[in-house]
């Protein structure tokens, strides 16, 4: 079944706007304040994935989860390291290999971010039913897999 291209139309002004919330409402510098780092948005990135992992990365996973050449994660992992964020561990499944791991500051600093952010949509949703916050959710996740594997598979057609 085709989506309705009405309630489609409505819904590109509204992802434009959600967009322009997050970049005007600076939700990013406010959320790095509130860290208590002065970090940039890649690595601020960094910390977060491997916040959300909840265990040690490769650069490779990190570059994915960060859809990034592995280059550039790789210098601001170098920085992260530098600033006692980050450090290099033992793969258990690879002696050889090295994965990243946050610092207990690292997880602090990631810890605040998080926090800052939840704290503003937890604000936003504090009118919204029980019911609709789940709902939120749910179909918030199943539209952005959806588009995100259907805008991978034009990428993998590009020449």
């Amino acid at each position: 079944m085709e989506p309705d291209r009405a309630l489609l139309m409505q819904l590109l002004p509204r992802l434009t706007q959600l967009s322009r919330s997050f970049s005007r409402g600076k939700l990013f510098e406010r959320a790095v304040v509130s860290s208590g780092a002065e970090l940039d948005r890649p690595s601020m990135s960094i910390l977060f994935s491997l916040q959300l992992a909840g265990e040690p990365l490769r650069i490779g996973e990190i570059a994915a989860r960060s859809h990034v050449a592995g280059p550039h994660i790789t210098r601001q992992v170098q920085a992260l390291e530098k600033r006692d964020l980050v450090q290099r561990v033992t793969d258990p499944a690879d002696q050889r290999a090295r994965l990243i791991a946050p610092t207990a500051e690292g997880k602090a600093v990631a810890e605040r971010y998080i926090g800052a952010l939840l704290g503003w949509f937890t604000e936003a949703l504090t009118d919204w039913t029980p019911q609709d916050r789940p709902e939120l959710g749910r179909l918030l996740a199943r539209f952005v897999d959806d588009l995100t594997t259907r805008l991978s598979a034009l990428d993998e057609e590009s020449p």
